[in-house]
């Protein structure tokens, strides 16, 4: 979907206070049920189906038809609206702009701050475009049948988080991260277009060896992009430097597939000059050499990414759906021609997250074999959400995982 910020500034708090209800209990209901959104907001029931019709006429949330219960789920326009009041409240973020870039799985924007500093703010969709194709390829997300695509969704943007915000430390050729919450990533805006968008360049083989150059600086410090094509490399204008971007994908050298992902992206690179500028070299990187040798960095990011908050868990988590959204997704990212046919496929999963909900994967009077109470304990759990709702609400952790 789009994003729609007009309605932002109108919103009031307890609407948020509803909004924020309504993302808490989707961390263990499909489908959240109306007495426990009015609960856990802690307002009056009246009051509560007023604001829940308020957001529903919003497309923030939306009611499931046919559902064995009254119940309301959290839209993806609902979680930009959160994230966005996150930004708002850190002072990072204060206007939207026009959209600028769609992929397979993210909408890129024009933002700025107080001041009018322009930025970018990427949003992560898991899911949109890769929905039926991994529909039967789930296993991974064990109970949640759903496919939580929200909560892979922030997963993505923290992994990108972590490691943009590595890499710019170490000084590599990738955009500067001003702040993420949620879903959502701002980082600096680049004067710069895409590698894809360039038909003929003065010196292919300068821009290809530096290319090559980045991959085995990336390799030598521990790391792999894992989609390193003309679609996420920048090139300034001013200078011709490339920048490096998209970073959901990136794997350490010690991942058991590293090779096949280091072979892929210097294949990807080859490719596109050869059939671009007609240019091809016999000099290419080996993953074996690339991975012992540098420009003498001693560290490895990988490791140093591991340290400041990723965990293997919820990188294991990411990866496999990645794994099985590539076996049946094209390499690189959609051409904006792609965009209306997009959008018509947008729509097509939350119908089918519908059908899953209504088939009772998550029941609300059912205990799942993980132990946890939906019913018998639903009265102690929104007892004490309740009394953090105040902290929660704007905050930035999002989904975590149910």
């Amino acid at each position: 979907m789009k994003l729609d910020a007009t309605d932002l500034r109108y919103i009031t708090a307890d609407e948020f206070r509803v909004l924020t209800a309504v993302e808490i209990g989707s961390k263990n209901h499909e489908v959240v049920p109306t007495p426990l959104i009015a609960q856990i907001s802690g307002l009056r029931s009246g009051g509560v189906n007023k604001l829940i019709g308020s957001l529903a006429k919003r497309n923030l949330i939306a009611k499931v038809q046919n559902s064995k219960y009254d119940g309301y789920r959290l839209t993806y326009g609902g979680y930009d609206y959160l994230a966005m009041r996150a930004l708002s409240k850190r002072d990072s973020m204060h206007s939207v702009g026009n959209q600028i870039g769609v992929g397979k799985e993210a909408d890129v924007y024009v933002v700025a701050d107080v001041e009018g500093n322009e930025m970018v703010l990427k949003l992560h969709r898991l899911g949109r475009i890769s929905f039926r194709a991994i529909k039967e390829k789930r296993d991974y997300l064990g109970k949640r049948k759903s496919a939580s695509w929200m909560y892979m969704s922030r997963l993505a943007a923290e992994k990108e988080w972590a490691f943009m915000k590595i890499l710019y430390e170490h000084d590599f050729p990738v955009p500067k991260p001003i702040d993420h919450a949620r879903h959502c990533l701002l980082m600096e805006a680049i004067d710069a277009y895409p590698l894809r968008q360039v038909s003929d360049i003065p010196s292919p083989g300068k821009l290809y060896s530096t290319l090559m150059d980045i991959i085995v600086r990336f390799a030598s410090a521990g790391l792999i992009h894992g989609d390193y094509n003309e679609f996420n490399i920048l090139i300034k204008r001013d200078s011709g430097d490339p920048v490096v971007i998209d970073f959901p994908q990136m794997v350490s050298t010690s991942h058991a597939n590293a090779e096949w992902y280091f072979n892929r992206d210097v294949e990807c690179i080859r490719t596109f000059f050869r059939r671009r500028f007609k240019y091809e070299s016999s000099l290419y990187p080996r993953f074996r050499n690339a991975s012992s040798e540098g420009d003498g960095e001693n560290f490895q990011l990988d490791v140093v990414v591991s340290a400041s908050g990723w965990s293997k868990k919820e990188q294991k988590v990411l990866e496999e759906y990645m794994d099985a959204v590539k076996e049946d997704e094209p390499q690189g990212t959609l051409d904006d021609s792609d965009t209306d046919e997009e959008e018509e496929e947008e729509s097509e999963p939350e119908e089918e997250e519908v059908e899953d909900a209504i088939d009772g994967n998550n029941d609300e009077h059912k205990v799942d074999s993980e132990g946890r109470a939906e019913a018998a304990d639903e009265e102690t759990v929104t007892t004490q959400i309740t009394v953090a709702l105040s902290q929660l609400v704007g905050e930035d952790d999002g989904f975590t995982e149910p």
